[in-house]
């Protein structure tokens, strides 16, 4: 046998020193510790080439195991109120938070004193349905600015202007990110839905 030293003192090799060494008198290397606490490999220098694989495959091995089993990937869910119009009962939740985040059903402009689809046109249609929003965010802690994404689904593209100036008036800078379609057929004769994604801190 040859004898190499070498000196390691990555804090995992030293806590898996007793596993290197189990089993030391079958095999051609060995470790050892020095005074100062360092890890020394003894042996052939081909057989430490294939230990010290071995134990820094072990030791990231650890690393990443200690990091999975540390984490908690529960995320709790709860859905919040139901959607009626016309009186009909519509088979989804008004918002569903996942953890701190809060999905927002889409909304058309209904006037809830009412009951019916706000009078004017795409403008004031957008005003209601960002006063319907805030009011479901104002229940679970949350308002406007907690807005992270929002989707507007707009039946006449030629409404666009119309739809932005109301939008713009609506909503606290900074807005937050905004994808416009251009759809047919909403439901209730509505001009537009949105729909949005907040995130409380």
């Amino acid at each position: 046998m040859v004898p190499v030293d070498r000196h390691y003192t990555h804090p995992r090799l030293a806590a898996i020193y007793d596993l290197g060494n189990a089993g030391a008198e079958d095999r051609d290397y060995h470790l050892t510790r020095t005074n100062r606490g360092k890890l020394r490999i003894e042996g052939r220098p081909d057989m430490i080439k294939y230990a010290l694989i071995g134990t820094a495959l072990a030791a990231l091995t650890g690393c990443v195991a200690a990091d999975v089993d540390d984490t908690n990937f529960a995320t709790n869910v709860s859905h919040y109120g139901g959607m009626t119009v016309g009186g009909v009962e519509l088979p989804f939740s008004k918002a569903v938070t996942a953890g701190t985040t809060i999905y927002l059903a889409g909304e058309v402009g209904i006037d809830p004193e009412t009951g019916s689809i706000a009078p004017g046109g795409t403008g004031p249609e957008t005003t209601q349905i960002f006063a319907n929003l805030e009011r479901t965010l104002n229940t679970l802690d949350a308002d406007l600015s907690d807005l992270v994404k929002c989707t507007v689904y707009l039946g006449d593209m030629e409404d666009y202007a119309e739809m932005n100036a109301a939008y713009a008036a609506a909503l606290p800078d900074p807005k937050p990110a905004r994808a416009t379609v251009g759809v047919s057929g909403l439901a209730v004769g509505a001009h537009l839905e949105i729909d949005c994604i907040a995130v409380t801190s």
